[in-house]
């Protein structure tokens, strides 16, 4: 069966980035939206593409409010990452990512996706030549499992610059031999001070009444979460990071966001997924 949630509608776009899109239009017409994303919208129009995840579980309920936490979290580290000297920023798996255009960069970044040429060709036809609010921003037309190194390099990469690493959630849509091109692209390529930002989804809670209906609402569609983690920190240390998960509950704006859900989420349901930032790890001597 294919992978539907990389290759579902046409011309390789991805219904899971859809509905992040979605999601991101909704949140425009918020009087104070924590994402503004003026293109998803037009993504939508452009495609056509119309409903959001399978299923009518609590899970899929929150997801909308999760899909704008996430990019909000994601935002803020990659606009801290830059700040801090990160002046490379690399999207694996860009999809239908506005971040090149909609983040308030500091001066003299540079953001470089990586996506595959017909969903590049589509998002480019609906960008129709908006200004990044980067300082440059360039396009690797490659499957972002690899191999892309030469294409990234040819792009414009400086593999000697410390880079900002972010794969939003294609991951978990990937086969594990897969994400292990991807993540030992990103390390050899890596200069000391890179940083890396991923969402990993948490094999332990995948059995749980929350999310198990969904899993089965997913795979009726084709779709599979195929790479999961019990051990985020230390499967990252393995693959030369030093990786970090972040408690959401922590940060004011999931609290008020999702204040409608927590009362029913058990602790298995709000740490189903991992939201992951991590630095590269220093050689050995």
């Amino acid at each position: 069966m294919p992978d539907t949630a990389r290759t579902p509608h046409r011309d390789g776009l991805s219904r899971a980035a859809f509905w992040t899109a979605a999601a991101h239009a909704a949140e425009c017409r918020r009087p104070a939206p924590y994402v503004r994303d003026p293109w998803a919208a037009d993504f939508l129009h452009a495609a056509g593409f119309q409903g959001g995840p399978p299923g009518e579980g609590l899970l899929q309920q929150l997801l909308p409010d999760w899909f704008v936490v996430r990019s909000r979290f994601f935002d803020e580290h990659l606009v801290d990452a830059a700040r801090a000297g990160c002046r490379q920023v690399v999207l694996i798996g860009a999809g239908l990512d506005t971040r090149a255009y909609r983040l308030d960069w500091p001066t003299g970044v540079r953001v470089l996706e990586i996506e595959e040429g017909p969903v590049v060709a589509f998002k480019e036809r609906v960008l129709d030549w908006s200004t990044p609010s980067c300082g440059r921003r360039g396009v690797v037309a490659a499957d972002p499992a690899g191999p892309w190194r030469e294409e990234l390099l040819a792009a414009g990469f400086d593999p000697g610059r410390p880079t900002a690493w972010h794969c939003e959630a294609p991951l978990y849509f990937r086969r594990p031999e897969e994400v292990e091109r991807i993540v030992d692209a990103m390390t050899e390529l890596s200069a000391p001070g890179s940083v890396f930002s991923a969402e990993c989804v948490n094999a332990a809670t995948a059995s749980s009444s929350f999310v198990a209906p969904f899993l089965d609402a997913l795979h009726s569609t084709g779709i599979s979460w195929r790479w999961q983690l019990a051990e985020p920190e230390a499967w990252w240390a393995e693959h030369g990071w030093h990786a970090r998960v972040a408690d959401p509950f922590t940060l004011p704006y999931v609290i008020e966001r999702l204040s409608p859900y927590l009362p029913l989420l058990s602790e298995a349901a709000a740490k189903s997924v991992f939201l992951t930032t991590g630095t590269l790890r220093e050689a050995a001597p």
